[in-house]
């Protein structure tokens, strides 16, 4: 059988995935923080008996888009985006330190501070941040959160802990299959300081729906033009097959 159907078979595949990087992208367009991810593909010369003539694909995630979306004002005091660089240290469920984007706060049962999907926020210390029972729980621009306590006047106010926001440098980061950023290493990132948040406000996601939209449909058409190769290819075997039979 002729190698063109291997060749036009990998590019089948390799535009699937890139279809799953770009629809999971479209799927995330309205997901706080979300942060799209990049998709290509490359040629792979195939080197062994003969000329290196076959070329087959390869896709690649090459990274993530860690553009800021815009800033939503909500008005709900848990509601914190960060202004410019930066990310929000939590607590992944498997104990390891990982940064989000996604500011959407609330409080569990346990009074522990979490994100939208129940990541607990670390404090300045490395920690989970833990709050006691409060009528009103505020977040400064530097991330101090400030409480104050049941039963307490208005102006006696208590500041529980820091959110620990980082810096991480270009290139040292990556998106794991949770959606959570960590570093290259896994070793948890210093507190950073100068990273600015800002209160009753979320940020949007970054995903370009448009241009998410056109990908997946150019995707859509070469995969059909793969299909459309191996069915060639089919086509001239049995041909083949039947000369060599007469």
């Amino acid at each position: 059988m002729d190698k063109s159907l291997y060749i036009a078979m990998t590019g089948a595949r390799e535009n699937m995935l890139g279809q799953q990087v770009r629809a999971n992208n479209l799927a995330n367009v309205t997901t706080n923080g979300f942060k799209a991810d990049f998709e290509q593909a490359r040629a792979m010369r195939v080197f062994g008996d003969g000329h290196a003539s076959r070329v087959y694909s390869q896709s690649e995630r090459p990274g993530t888009n860690l553009s800021s979306g815009a800033l939503i004002e909500t008005g709900r005091n848990l509601d914190i985006a960060i202004h410019g660089p930066g990310w929000i240290a939590v607590q992944s469920p498997d104990g390891t330190e990982a940064y989000t984007r996604g500011g959407e706060l609330q409080i569990n049962a346990a009074n522990e501070l979490v994100t939208g999907n129940g990541l607990p926020v670390l404090g300045a210390g490395g920690a989970p941040i833990v709050l006691p029972p409060a009528q009103q729980v505020d977040i400064s621009y530097d991330g101090a959160i400030t409480v104050r306590p049941q039963g307490d006047p208005a102006a006696a106010l208590v500041q529980v802990d820091v959110i620990k926001t980082v810096l991480p440098e270009p290139g040292t980061f990556f998106k794991g299959p949770d959606g959570m950023m960590r570093t290259d290493d896994m070793v948890p990132l210093p507190v950073a300081a100068g990273v600015q948040l800002r209160s009753g406000y979320v940020e949007s996601s970054n995903v370009n729906a448009v241009n998410e939209l056109t990908s997946i449909i150019s995707l859509s058409r070469q995969f059909s033009m793969q299909v459309k190769m191996m069915k060639n290819a089919e086509e001239n075997s049995s041909a083949a097959g039947r000369i060599l039979q007469n």
